[in-house]
């Protein structure tokens, strides 16, 4: 039977599976560009197929700002961080007057990876190549090659391959590939797309919406990191709604209750929800605590905000901390979070602040936990051969509509930024 809305088409989601060839047409998604009351989810192959993987990691990973860490996982000129983003290793550092760098992790020589993933601080304030021993300094340039200049070369015989026309070597010309890096608040961001637009652009109004918690003053206090077998997209699709807490969070809905949410987006590539009011803790936990941030005003002092950054990081908000999840895909069913707690110095500045963190840590990875099984479980599910996608509930599920439909502008070529709700209503 097909599916019929109350006053449109009736719709019929594909029956058949798409080829490689059909991921970057629009026609590919016809039915997903449906108003949400009206719409069908993504392609199934959208989490599945190797080939999407292949034609995403170019066309949105490696052309949209990606957000790879914490500020202040770097804040000093020898602190680095390695990441891979759209299959490239990035070196993410200061240079020595403290301004965000980054640069492809290869030497400009022979091509060698520089740095491995758990790099987080350099010898020296140099990038050392561990094949020939070239060196950069923290703005890129290549500042030295052992024994590679040959300077009594005019001596030595012409051999039959060399060209009379070729240019001298100079080191300055070897510098390392740069990639373009900003940040906001606490988080650091590049793009692979040397020619995009500046990331204030992508953030839309998120800097105004948060510009009340001075963000740019949180640090990591806690790290985890936890492992779904599962598409990167159904974690952030699992965390924009709130429809599965009564069945999934029933320790969680007791401190931000169903009925308390409401969407909370403008424009900009995000999804966003609140809560408000944050319920009092009970005793499995819960999100008070620690001091609130001082300063916050109207309903910033008793809400949480729950964004989800386009493509793959989810900041929680709370008055006193936050909770931070960034995903980083590594295959269509298999997604590596790195999860951060970040707190203002000013919350941290009580005696029972190291358990309050214990408590709030506990909660989270609760909550987390939960949702690695149902994911895990859609995962397989979206994976069945009779599956072809569902139908969304506006009430609930509109920023999956809103997100999905971010990943098709990308897969298509299209690049715009979806305006959002013109004020804060329930």
């Amino acid at each position: 039977m097909k599916n019929r809305t109350n006053d449109g088409p009736c719709i019929q989601p594909a029956s058949q599976p798409f080829g490689a060839t059909d991921y970057t047409s629009e026609a590919t998604y016809r039915t997903s560009r449906f108003p949400v009351e009206a719409a069908v989810t993504l392609i199934p192959e959208a989490y599945t197929s190797a080939e999407f993987f292949t034609i995403e990691q170019e066309r949105v990973f490696g052309n949209s700002w990606i957000a790879v860490g914490c500020t202040s996982q770097v804040q000093k000129p020898r602190d680095v961080l390695v990441v891979s983003v759209g299959g490239q290793s990035i070196i993410v550092s200061r240079n020595k007057n403290g301004e965000l760098k980054a640069f492809y992790n290869v030497c400009r020589h022979r091509g060698t990876k520089m740095l491995e993933e758990d790099c987080r601080k350099l010898n020296s304030s140099l990038i050392r190549c561990p094949y020939h021993s070239w060196t950069y300094d923290l703005d890129g340039a290549c500042t030295n090659t052992p024994m590679f200049e040959n300077k009594d070369q005019s001596k030595h015989p012409k051999n039959i391959f060399e060209q009379i026309d070729a240019e001298p070597f100079d080191r300055k010309n070897y510098g390392l590939f740069p990639v373009k890096v900003a940040s906001w608040g606490f988080l650091i961001f590049i793009n692979l797309n040397e020619n995009a637009e500046p990331l204030e652009k992508q953030l839309g109004d998120l800097p105004h919406r948060f510009a009340n918690y001075c963000l740019e003053e949180w640090k990591i206090v806690r790290e985890k990191e936890f492992v779904f077998n599962a598409n990167y997209k159904l974690v952030g699709e699992n965390f924009m709604e709130c429809y599965h807490l009564p069945w999934i969070h029933p320790e969680l809905i007791k401190v931000s209750r169903v009925e308390d949410h409401y969407r909370w987006q403008g424009t900009g590539m995000y999804t966003g929800m609140t809560t408000k009011p944050i319920s009092s803790n009970t005793k499995t936990g819960g999100w008070m605590g620690l001091p609130p941030v001082h300063g916050l005003q109207g309903s910033n002092q008793n809400s949480g905000r729950f964004v989800w950054i386009f493509p793959n990081i989810a900041i929680s908000v709370l008055p006193n901390h936050c909770f931070v999840m960034l995903t980083q895909p590594k295959s269509p069913s298999y997604t590596i979070e790195q999860t951060w707690l970040l707190c203002h110095p000013e919350s941290l500045n009580s005696e029972q602040a190291e358990a309050e963190l214990d408590q709030l840590t506990e909660f989270w990875s609760l909550v987390n936990n939960q949702d690695i099984s149902i994911v895990e479980k859609v995962q397989a599910g979206v994976s069945m051969k009779p599956y072809r996608g569902g139908r969304m509930c506006f009430h609930f599920e509109e920023p999956l509509h809103r997100f999905q439909n971010m990943i098709i502008d990308k897969m298509t070529g299209i690049e715009r930024i979806p305006e959002g709700d013109t004020e804060e209503t329930r």
